[in-house]
């Protein structure tokens, strides 16, 4: 099988390949904020029916759908009868555990969070990111553990807990429905980063980004329908979504998706945690920049 059997670390040349995507991912997930700030000004610039149709969910579903196409073209090759019958139980549970848990529950907890506390707690009980998945890959991956990355993560939580701490405003970090709710977000984006460096050291890459993006996709599609009601991706055929959209498949999704895949499967654990640690590629950090900065309220789902 293709790829079958690659190391997380198999080399110096694809580990330093592999830390140096990770923050290629870094810098296209952080540009994703004014990427999407560009996208929703074109939608209210465009509106149907006085609807701004470029909303947060057509975004997402119509980019995933679009980055799909570039994607069997790059890697259809991989799809082989040898190369899917090579796959185990084990495979394929892991494939959908990792597109269930990237696509519905991660965003989900978070969405959740952030209808309930504030976007900079939500921020801070992502720090614990960082030191929490080099434990969690040393103790379930048995990957070398790395004291000084840990150490930066600790710096990092305790850098943004003194923030808060300061905060003119006053603010302050009280456990509550949000702030559960972001901590297991954090537990679960943790959950999905391993699954995902499990599954990339023996399933092909174009299997496993297809397959994901599929899965993941369509359990978004129904979750959403099932929260928003049948109505909520009724602009989603209307050729301004179509003719925009796909900006942000090729360069957010395709593009942060595969640095970030390759990042994962060839970087050491410590490359991954600092990659994870910065302000640009934080799992938490990164999806609530993104709503932060969507025009209106950003817990008025329905307005989407």
């Amino acid at each position: 099988m293709t790829n079958a059997s690659t190391q997380i670390v198999p080399d110096a040349s694809k580990v330093m390949m592999g830390a140096t995507l990770a923050w290629v991912a870094v810098l296209i997930y952080a540009s994703s904020n004014s990427l999407v700030s560009l996208l929703a000004d074109i939608g209210s610039q465009n509106l149907v029916m006085g609807r701004n149709v470029i909303t947060y969910c057509n975004l997402l579903f119509v980019g995933s759908l679009m980055s799909m196409v570039p994607m069997i073209f790059m890697f259809w090759r991989d799809w082989t009868f040898e190369n899917l019958r090579a796959l185990t139980r084990k495979n394929w549970a892991i494939l959908t555990l990792s597109a269930f848990f990237s696509s519905a529950l991660t965003p989900g907890l978070f969405f959740y969070a952030l209808e309930h506390t504030t976007v900079t707690n939500v921020v801070l009980m992502g720090r614990i990111e960082p030191p929490l998945f080099l434990l969690a890959a040393w103790l379930v991956l048995r990957e070398e553990f790395e004291p000084w990355a840990f150490v930066a993560g600790l710096v990092a939580l305790c850098g943004a807990a003194v923030m808060i701490l300061m905060n003119s405003e006053g603010a302050s970090l009280n456990l509550g429905k949000g702030e559960i709710g972001a901590l297991l977000a954090t537990l679960s984006y943790i959950a999905s980063t391993l699954i995902a460096r499990t599954g990339l050291r023996d399933i092909p890459m174009g299997i496993f980004a297809i397959y994901r993006t599929a899965v993941g996709t369509t359990v978004y599609f129904f979750v959403a329908l099932y929260l928003f009601g049948p109505n909520h991706f009724q602009d989603v055929f209307d050729p301004v979504v179509w003719q925009w959209v796909w900006i942000y498949a090729v360069v957010v999704i395709m593009g942060g998706q595969f640095a970030w895949a390759f990042g994962l499967k060839y970087a050491r654990s410590g490359d991954v945690s600092l990659a994870g640690n910065s302000p640009g590629r934080s799992g938490l950090n990164m999806r609530a920049r993104v709503m932060y900065h969507w025009p209106r309220h950003f817990h008025r789902w329905r307005q989407f």
